[in-house]
């Protein structure tokens, strides 16, 4: 039960910083997603960063599905990223849902590395 609760308060966290996320972004004439792909960006810089600092720590599994479960999942936005790629397809800008795509993978693996990276030099 605990452990759901973790989860429950760590999402809860996460959305509020994804709408937040959402309110500070700039704006696109495109309507190109800068917010989404900034959350999940920041999410995957997060999450390899706890994974390879914070939860390796002998943290409890409580924080560890707060933190990784909990916070990240509320904070990043697959279905989102998933809509708005579609969206952007759908509605001739064919190009620029594949520079969204390709960007949203290729920065997200490098957050999680970048995570990583630092965590590591905090060792």
């Amino acid at each position: 039960m605990f452990n759901a609760l973790a989860v429950f308060v760590g999402g809860g966290l996460g959305s509020l910083c994804r709408y937040g996320v959402s309110l500070l972004a700039p704006s696109s004439d495109l309507g190109f997603p800068i917010a989404t792909l900034m959350a999940n960006v920041c999410a995957c810089f997060i999450l390899g960063y706890l994974t390879d600092y914070l939860l390796r720590d002998n943290l409890s599994d409580h924080w560890k599905l707060l933190f990784g479960t909990g916070f990240c999942g509320g904070f990043s936005t697959f279905s989102t990223f998933s809509k708005e790629t579609l969206a952007l397809s759908q509605g001739g800008l064919t190009m620029w849902a594949v520079v969204y795509l390709i960007l949203s993978l290729v920065l997200g693996i490098l957050a999680v590395f970048l995570g990583i990276w630092f965590a590591n030099m905090n060792k």
